[in-house]
């Protein structure tokens, strides 16, 4: 397999597939600009923006009008629905061979649509691509960055057994692979999980670069922080696939993933998670976990 991550960044616009860049916003004015500057400051020279604002209280369509009169996008709006409806909205125009679903909380790198689109060039049989990030605070200061030295590779089975993610700010799918999978079911209002689970069940491969493309803000609202409402929506994602080997480990990945925000926040829902485990998919993580609850004030 060629390993290669390059850039494309000196193809020219009418040999470079078209990128549809759909990004859903919720209550995001406090980082739009620096976001829409980052997206526009790719080296990719084809790409299209849609924005779909989801109901936002706060003044991000305003702020996203007045954007528009800089930058070159399509906007749309819609009544509160979730994420996973909004980028469905969204993709109602896309017209692109690839789509990125950036948050419009993070900051996109110069070169993450590039080596991302190259990699996809090259390898057909992937259907989405991921790479990894630098974290920042909501001040933008950087807290950590995700370091790997070899592109990772997932089929469903690993995917589904390991509760593998391609994070939507990372994540570049191969149009006609969301298009089988019939996009995002709109009822499940966390989205990245479940596209990566219905292309990977297409037979496409999922590839992970070692290579960051993305700034991701972490605040007090990210989705990520809100356990019950990911938890939810992730065991609802796998619920398709209840009859498959690796459901059980899925699951107990799941709420291990929830236990680690639970055994701060509540623990009578952390006993409750723990206990829906069944005694034998208990793992190491979920002994970790018990003791931190046990020892926990």
């Amino acid at each position: 397999m060629n390993t290669q991550v390059t850039s494309v960044a000196d193809c020219t616009s009418t040999q470079a597939p078209l990128v549809s860049i759909v990004a859903p916003c919720y209550n995001a004015q406090k980082y739009l600009e620096e976001a829409i500057k980052s997206i526009f400051e790719q080296d990719y020279p084809n790409f299209e923006v849609i924005i779909v604002d989801d109901g936002s209280s706060d003044n991000s369509v305003e702020m996203l009008k007045q954007l528009q009169k800089t930058y070159d996008f399509q906007l749309y709006s819609q009544p509160n629905q979730g994420v996973s409806a909004a980028l469905n909205h969204g993709l109602r125009y896309a017209k692109g061979d690839y789509v990125s679903t950036p948050d419009l909380d993070d900051i996109m790198l110069p070169h993450s649509l590039s080596v991302r689109v190259d990699y996809l060039n090259k390898h057909p049989n992937v259907g989405c691509v991921g790479a990894l990030i630098i974290y920042m605070d909501s001040d933008g200061k950087t807290i950590k960055q995700q370091q790997r030295d070899r592109i990772q590779t997932y089929d469903f089975d690993r995917i589904l057994s390991g509760a593998v993610v391609i994070g939507a700010p990372v994540a570049l799918y191969r149009m006609s692979a969301m298009r089988s999978a019939d996009f995002y079911a709109p009822h499940l209002r966390v989205q990245d999980f479940q596209m990566t689970l219905r292309i990977a069940r297409l037979g496409y491969e999922i590839h992970e670069l070692p290579v960051c493309v993305t700034r991701y803000r972490r605040h007090a609202n990210n989705l990520s922080r809100k356990y019950k409402v990911l938890l939810q929506a992730d065991l609802e994602a796998i619920e398709p696939y209840l009859s498959h080997p690796a459901y059980q480990s899925a699951r107990t990945q799941l709420v291990n993933k929830a236990l680690k925000y639970a055994v701060v926040e509540d623990k009578k829902e952390a006993w409750k998670l723990l206990r829906s485990i069944p005694l034998r998919h208990l793992n190491r993580t979920s002994f970790k976990r018990l003791k931190r609850l046990m020892l926990h004030r």
